[in-house]
């Protein structure tokens, strides 16, 4: 049976027996602390080498494994969506199914709280956390190479959000390494503004067969002020880019930057999402507020990392 898509109004939890097999997973956002990309390769993809972690905020995706196969979309983003096949819950679940013989797939409800294209990983996380769904209802080990492969197939920050911890990302995302990471108070700040992330790598122009040097890779990091004094060395290599094709994005690190107790501002991935890192939650609190004042049009979360 095909796996369809459906935007829907955030469903109602039935009093039922139905509310027992509801299962849920989150779907933190994705944060490149940094990002250098490395060279082009053979099979078009880029060489990248990321400090990645994860943030407290994301979406939330639930499942009913008797449910009829197919998605719904919720939540304030639900709108912004395609519901066409390519959506990553849906491509997850086939890249599974292609790989576990008998699979049982039922329906998704995705509540769709990031902004779409934002360079934190919203769709991917959202990919990784329904193969932990079906992973769940179908006996299937956390470690199994089959949802590791599914992930890959997926898309290239899958695997990366499906292990869910802070790492070191290699190659097109298929090389992970754990690293331990302090907890850090956290602003996301985007302005809605879409940044094609092909438009970007086209931006930073890397010829074909051009290598560039890795840069250093600790296992992790004791304290927030050792960590710190790696990011400042290590930057978003497509930041510069992202910024020259859209010049307002230099607003939002600006925006960021004036915040009291902010300890690094820099923006993830592809963009346009930016954030601030901060001593805890409370700072971040506090940070958010003052962003909201000065642009109540962009989207702001204040949250933690780590």
């Amino acid at each position: 049976m095909p796996i369809a898509a459906v935007v829907a109004p955030a469903p109602s939890l039935p009093a039922s027996s139905s509310l027992l097999a509801r299962l849920a997973e989150r779907a933190p956002a994705k944060i490149n602390l940094s990002l250098a990309v490395l060279g082009r390769r053979a099979d078009g993809y880029h060489e990248l080498s990321s400090l990645v972690a994860f943030a407290g905020a994301g979406d939330r995706l639930t499942y009913e494994p008797e449910g009829e196969p197919g998605l719904d979309l919720a939540g304030p983003g639900a709108a912004t969506l395609t519901v066409e096949p390519d959506n990553l819950v849906l491509k997850a679940a086939r890249e599974l199914k292609a790989r576990v013989e008998g699979l049982r797939i039922g329906r998704f409800v995705l509540d769709k709280r990031l902004p779409v294209a934002s360079g934190i990983g919203g769709g991917s996380a959202d990919g990784a956390a329904a193969l932990r769904l079906l992973a769940r209802t179908n006996g299937l080990a956390p470690d199994d190479p089959r949802l590791y492969a599914a992930a890959l197939a997926t898309g290239s920050d899958v695997p990366v959000c499906l292990y869910g911890r802070s790492s070191w990302m290699g190659g097109r995302g298929e090389a992970l390494s754990p690293v331990a990471l302090p907890r850090f108070g956290l602003v996301l700040v985007n302005p809605r503004l879409p940044v094609a992330t092909a438009s970007v790598f086209r931006a930073l122009g890397l010829a074909p067969g051009e290598i560039r040097r890795p840069p250093p890779r600790p296992d992790g990091f004791a304290t927030r002020a050792e960590a710190l004094a790696f990011l400042v060395e290590v930057p978003n290599d497509l930041e510069p880019p992202a910024r020259a094709l859209e010049l307002s994005l230099g607003e939002v690190a600006d925006v960021l930057a004036a915040t009291p107790e902010v300890r690094l501002v820099r923006m993830s991935g592809s963009g346009a999402t930016f954030f601030g890192l901060y001593d805890d939650c409370r700072a971040a609190a506090r940070a958010a507020k003052a962003v909201i004042a000065a642009r109540p049009d962009w989207w702001v979360k204040s949250t933690v990392l780590g």
